[in-house]
């Protein structure tokens, strides 16, 4: 008797053909009438993708290892501060000959307060915070290592062009806002 309840239990979690094709073709109809809900005017859902201005921001040949140049990006807002700092090490995002020109927007991720004074070169770390010491790894994508932040520096995306450098875009969110492009 017990080995006849395992078979009825498995029957019931373990779907026949017949189930299978309904289930697929419900998925394929909700698919295609997806579009013609009222509201959508005919067009499927799509991701937004974001259009960050590409800025020039430094000359990679003028850059000293341990000295961050201050610049405001993706626009002049007060929360827009970012470093670009020339490591002296590979770091994760790193441009030039060496991979190791990164980019971080300066406030902390935790609450707020600006960090653009609290690089330390030894340590090629950002911080720590005013607030309560959230120091950021920025040989590892901004990473937390210490503090009570809980999500990295944002990363500028970095391109070249012959010796200059843009920045061309953001990995995460510049603290207090919900949409790096609007202040």
């Amino acid at each position: 008797m017990a080995a006849h309840d395992n078979d009825t239990r498995t029957a019931r979690f373990c779907p026949n053909r017949r189930t299978f094709l309904i289930g697929s073709g419900a998925t394929v109809i909700g698919t295609l009438l997806l579009p013609a809900l009222p509201g959508m005017n005919g067009r499927a859902l799509a991701a937004q993708v974001a259009r960050y201005p590409r800025m020039q921001i430094g000359i990679l040949s003028q850059l000293k290892a341990g000295k961050p140049i201050r610049f405001k990006y993706p626009d002049k807002g007060l929360s827009a501060t970012s470093l670009l700092i020339k490591l002296g090490e590979p770091a994760g995002g790193g441009i030039g000959p060496g991979r190791d020109v990164v980019a971080f927007n300066a406030l902390c991720t935790h609450m707020g307060a600006s960090m653009s004074r609290n690089y330390k070169a030894e340590h090629q770390v950002l911080g720590p915070c005013p607030f309560h010491q959230s120091t950021f790894d920025l040989t590892r994508h901004g990473i937390v290592v210490g503090g009570h932040a809980t999500e990295s520096l944002p990363q500028v995306l970095l391109d070249t062009q012959g010796d200059d450098i843009y920045a061309v875009g953001l990995i995460g969110l510049i603290y207090g806002r919900y949409d790096n492009l609007k202040t």
